[in-house]
């Protein structure tokens, strides 16, 4: 088989762990995975080599890896048919799915009532999302375009990722209630202070949510708030001009406002959150290998003086200045 250049060498990699004995198949399949996700778009002959080596792969190794590939390609846009039915996702359709709150699992799963794999265990309950992850979600979010946000958030809601725990609803209706207030007059500096510290973003993040020309970050923050469609409509025209002068801008919105699910804005929200954590994280790293252990030493004792005060021999001298 031809390896296309975005896979060079795979073969060869495989062929050798063959002879050497090692088992290099579980990072070859993240490799693989990492290869793939970076490109937004790829050729039928592209896609075509990835569905045959990772149909190779994803039966043959651990079930921590295939549990992070599975995570991994569930938010990726442009994830095969084919390597989705393998990893137990479900493919993409062409109309807007219903909401998934579960994730699906096989069909002796569901005949026992019970996980039949650990992956399969884990991702049931879900997985903790790692800030690079969130990071990478988020940044993929921002820079996709509007059909590729739309499939991400379409694939948010099957992903075995954990989503973030839902606004209490009492302070979500107090939020709601200010938003509408604020959008009503155009307030957009009062409108994104107040969903950062409800949705617990900084103002950074807030601000890029509301400011974002597509709007649909703005969708997946009211959708995570628990705005109904009938408020959320009444944001869209009154927020910013932009958006309630272009009828089929809010129309588009707001018909993926009523199709989008809850759990993919809280995925979404999740990853938001994690990406701070490892802004966070970043900012304050040591910058030497030794910076953290500098910090701990026990600090130096002053050095004492040869000679303490008052502890040398005095002299005094009389009226004449003669000694005594």
């Amino acid at each position: 088989m031809t390896t296309s250049p975005l896979f060079p060498g795979f073969d060869g990699l495989l062929t050798l762990s063959r002879r050497e004995g090692v088992d290099i198949r579980p990072t070859l399949l993240r490799v693989l995975t990492d290869l793939y996700v970076q490109a937004h778009k790829h050729t039928p002959d592209e896609e075509r080599q990835f569905i045959e080596l990772t149909s190779r792969l994803i039966d043959d190794v651990d079930d921590a890896t295939r549990a992070a590939v599975r995570a991994r390609l569930a938010i990726y846009p442009g994830t095969p048919d084919e390597t989705k039915i393998k990893l137990g996702l479900k493919p993409a359709r062409p109309e807007w799915p219903a909401p998934v709150a579960a994730i699906s699992s096989s069909p002796l799963a569901s005949a026992l009532g019970q996980p039949s794999t650990d992956a399969e265990a884990r991702t049931s309950s879900g997985m903790s999302m790692q800030p690079a992850d969130a990071t990478e979600i988020s940044d993929m979010f921002f820079r996709a375009s509007i059909s590729e946000r739309i499939a991400i958030l379409q694939n948010l809601a099957d992903t075995p990722l954990n989503a973030a725990p839902k606004i209490p609803e009492a302070r979500a209706e107090r939020a709601i209630e200010t938003l509408e207030m604020a959008a009503f007059v155009a307030d957009v500096e009062n409108f994104t202070l107040e969903l950062g510290e409800t949705l617990i973003l900084p103002a950074r993040l807030a601000a890029q949510i509301v400011n974002d020309p597509g709007g649909e970050p703005l969708v997946s923050a009211c959708k995570a708030l628990g705005m109904s469609s009938p408020t959320f409509q009444r944001v869209l025209l009154f927020l910013k001009p932009e958006f309630g002068s272009s009828v089929q801008t809010v129309y588009r919105l707001s018909r993926l406002y009523d199709r989008l699910g809850e759990r993919a804005a809280l995925v979404m929200l999740a990853a938001w959150r994690g990406s701070t954590a490892a802004v966070s994280r970043a900012r304050y790293r040591p910058m030497l290998h030794d910076d953290e252990r500098q910090r701990v030493r026990a600090a130096t004792a002053p050095a004492r003086p040869a000679q303490q005060p008052g502890s040398a021999n005095v002299v005094r001298l009389g009226t004449q200045g003669s000694r005594r």
